[in-house]
């Protein structure tokens, strides 16, 4: 882990990271559902039109995958992360369509260093993906454990 560009000392409260962009397609949001949440709105255009979701939607699940995908991309792979201990809530606060384009970014809530082990750091984190539109279709809070520098030095 030596290297890594991200430690807990480098996450600072109150700034924000931005998690780029993606674009959703249809055949990704029917893939994904095919496998995992095989769901009418999901996996057809008609039905996802006929319910009140208004087209092809992606499953609240595909949404914290895409979101997972974007979060690695644009640090957590070039950090110390040594995982969470869970997430305290997720809000699908709008439908995913096909043909969307998201965009995303984390805030640091807090931050702080474990009492029983201070090579770890927590960070308290509020992530939000966008559509094209600027709506919030997602919210999720959660708590990342970082190594300090000191610990992969």
């Amino acid at each position: 882990m030596t290297g890594k560009t991200w430690a807990y000392e480098d996450f600072v409260e109150g700034a924000s990271l931005d998690l780029g962009s993606k674009n959703v397609s249809a055949a990704e949001i029917i893939e994904f559902a095919s496998e995992f949440d095989a769901q009418p709105m999901h996996l057809d255009e008609a039905a996802g039109r006929a319910s009140i979701l208004g087209g092809l939607s992606a499953s609240g699940w595909h949404t914290c995958a895409m979101f997972m995908r974007m979060l690695c991309d644009a640090f957590l792979l070039d950090s110390t992360s040594q995982g969470s201990p869970g997430i305290e809530h997720v809000k699908w606060k709008k439908p995913v369509l096909a043909g969307d384009r998201l965009s995303g970014k984390v805030t640091v809530l807090s931050k702080r260093q474990s009492r029983s082990r201070p090579q770890i750091g927590l960070v308290s984190m509020r992530s939000e993906l966008f559509n094209q539109r600027g709506e919030c279709v997602f919210e999720l809070e959660n708590t990342g454990m970082f190594l300090t520098r000191g610990a992969v030095a």
